[in-house]
């Protein structure tokens, strides 16, 4: 199983190689001695987590946090800050800028352990609810308002052309204004699935719904999510969600 990566930021040279030393028997790790370099990092990693001192030159954990929460192609990463600046004032000003965790120093490496496994546990297990309820909604992916925006529009995009068997990757892409490897690695980063993925998800799920409605045959629902195949359609339904679209229909 491939391990996380974590972007360790922090410009005490001890401090990151203890951290990297604890932390490397369960994660990929990677380090930065600034902000600003974490950012470059940024640029070359698929990074599934940062933990980022506060207290840093050219470029502090707050404003890195900051950063990387109001961009489109990070903000889905979760954000521990580290900090001995352990006032009320100081927790709230790092979680207001969307911040995960907030661990105050000192800290055992156990304790920081827990934090980093937690987060990315419950991303999984959300994840994977989205997957395989027919009814979560897309948004329900999303690790704050920046990729709930971004998902809820994707959403919209492919619900408004859903019943264009033809409408695929491309289209999304040109529509979202964005390259075909940058809507995948978006998607990926944020969701763990590919946009030919997601789209497949968003007809299923409008199935599930129109069945629960109850006013179409199974032949006119796979129609109107873009199938050109009732069978194809009753088989991925199926293998999505486990069980045929009749049985659903009837169960619920």
């Amino acid at each position: 199983m491939t391990k996380a990566t974590i972007l360790l930021v922090d410009d005490n040279e001890d401090i990151l190689q203890y951290l990297r030393h604890f932390l490397q028997k369960h994660f990929a790790i990677s380090t930065a001695h600034t902000g600003k370099e974490a950012l470059e990092k940024l640029q070359e990693l698929e990074v599934q987590l940062i933990v980022s001192d506060v207290m840093m030159p050219e470029m502090d954990g707050f404003e890195l946090c900051r950063t990387i929460k109001s961009s489109v192609d990070f903000s889905h990463i979760p954000v521990i800050l580290l900090t001995a600046k352990n006032t009320l004032q100081d927790k709230l000003e790092g979680l207001e800028l969307g911040a995960d965790v907030y661990i105050e120093k000192p800290f055992s490496p156990e304790y920081l352990y827990l934090q980093i496994n937690s987060l990315l546990v419950n991303r999984t297990k959300v994840l994977a609810f989205y997957a395989n309820n027919p009814l979560a909604h897309i948004k329900s992916m999303a690790n704050d308002k920046a990729d709930e925006q971004f998902l809820e529009h994707l959403n919209n995009l492919v619900q408004e052309r859903i019943e264009n068997p033809e409408f695929d990757v491309d289209h999304l892409a040109k529509l979202i204004n964005v390259s075909r490897p940058t809507l995948y690695r978006k998607l990926k980063e944020i969701t763990n699935l590919t946009p030919n993925e997601i789209i497949h998800l968003v007809r299923l799920k409008r199935a599930a719904t129109l069945l629960l409605e109850g006013q179409l045959s199974i032949h006119q629902i796979s129609e109107k999510v873009g199938y050109t195949s009732p069978s194809q359609f009753s088989r991925n339904f199926q293998k999505q969600f486990g069980v045929l679209p009749s049985e659903y229909a009837k169960d619920h």
